[in-house]
């Protein structure tokens, strides 16, 4: 009588990464609702910090501009996108493809949850008698915050998961912290988004990518080693 084959044991790390992406997502789920509800001491710290950076954005203008350039130029949304794209199409041609086309469909998941809360909460931008840059769409979660945190935790998780050496993942992982950092102090220095809603897009962006590398790695650890499909 053939005896099934022990269920395979999902490692140590991917339940890590899982448990990680269920922390994130519960975080960012209790942020939503604070949002949502309009929770006084969220709205007044909000308020606070926005008040104090436009003040010094309308005071330096030199140093808005360069903060202008970053924003609209080096991680815009589409500048993101296109990175990640090109690193895509690279390991497609190169022979990757199912991690490649886990990471473009992670993206893509990534715009449709985040265009997906802002028309479900339809929250206000700062507004000012004299602003220093302008944006469409409702407020949370900042998009630019979770396109760049998708596209960087998604480059290096591709690093690791591919084996990248380890002078490559320690470039990905500083440019990504500098430019997750980077892109969230922009958008509330120039006025388009309230700290919430660059931290949103932060856990967000952050679960998204925990839960789907979590996916990707139960995916492999489920599959039958060639010693139990014999």
């Amino acid at each position: 009588m053939p005896v099934a084959p022990p269920p395979a044991r999902v490692p140590a790390r991917v339940t890590g990464t899982a448990r990680a992406g269920v922390a994130l997502a519960a975080l960012s789920g209790l942020l939503l609702a604070l949002v949502a509800a309009e929770w006084g001491p969220l709205v007044s710290l909000d308020r606070t910090v926005a008040d104090g950076l436009h003040r010094r954005a309308v005071a330096e203008r030199g140093f808005t501009h360069v903060n202008r350039v970053l924003t609209d130029w080096v991680w815009d949304t589409w500048t993101m996108r296109a990175l990640l794209a090109a690193v895509v199409v690279t390991l497609f041609v190169r022979g990757a493809r199912r991690p490649a086309l886990w990471a473009a469909a992670t993206s893509a998941l990534g715009t449709f949850v985040q265009q997906g809360l802002k028309a479900a909460l339809g929250r206000e931008r700062p507004s000012w008698p004299d602003p220093v840059d302008s944006a469409s769409y409702a407020a949370f979660p900042s998009g630019h915050a979770l396109t760049v945190t998708v596209t960087f935790g998604l480059l290096l998780w591709l690093a690791t998961a591919l084996g990248a050496r380890p002078a490559v993942r320690r470039a990905v992982a500083a440019a990504g912290a500098v430019s997750v950092l980077g892109v969230g102090f922009t958008r509330v220095y120039l006025g388009v988004h309230w700290l919430s809603d660059v931290v949103g897009g932060w856990l967000i962006g952050a679960a998204l990518v925990a839960l789907s590398a979590a996916a990707y790695a139960g995916q492999g650890a489920n599959r039958p080693r060639p010693a139990d499909r014999a």
